[in-house]
């Protein structure tokens, strides 16, 4: 099993992997698409720790640690919205690690 979760509108090609510095997309899908991409997103949640985010033009391979913060936010001054959001964190300690 491929720990990729792609967009819908992934294409195969050239893709820039992006493993640090600031990125940020947002893409707007239908119902549809969104289910479908959050069920591949579930998958690899259960498969393990790490999976990648691709899309056309770029991926972002990455390893996470338990727990994840889901934030649930509601607003209605001007429309009304909900906001859930998933934050993954990169596991802590252990990179500069070694033995000699």
């Amino acid at each position: 099993m491929s720990d990729r979760v792609d967009f819908p509108d992934d294409r195969t090609g050239d893709r820039r992997t992006i493993t640090s510095g600031f990125f940020e997309q947002e893409v707007y899908l239908s119902s549809e698409e969104t289910a479908a991409f959050l069920h591949e997103l579930a998958e690899q949640l259960e498969a393990g720790s790490s999976f990648t985010i691709s899309a056309s033009e770029w991926e972002i391979p990455f390893e996470y640690d338990d727990p994840i913060e889901v934030e649930i936010e509601f607003g209605d001054q001007h429309d009304r919205e909900l906001e859930v959001e998933l934050e993954f964190t990169a596991p802590a300690g252990g990179e500069d690690l070694s033995v000699r």
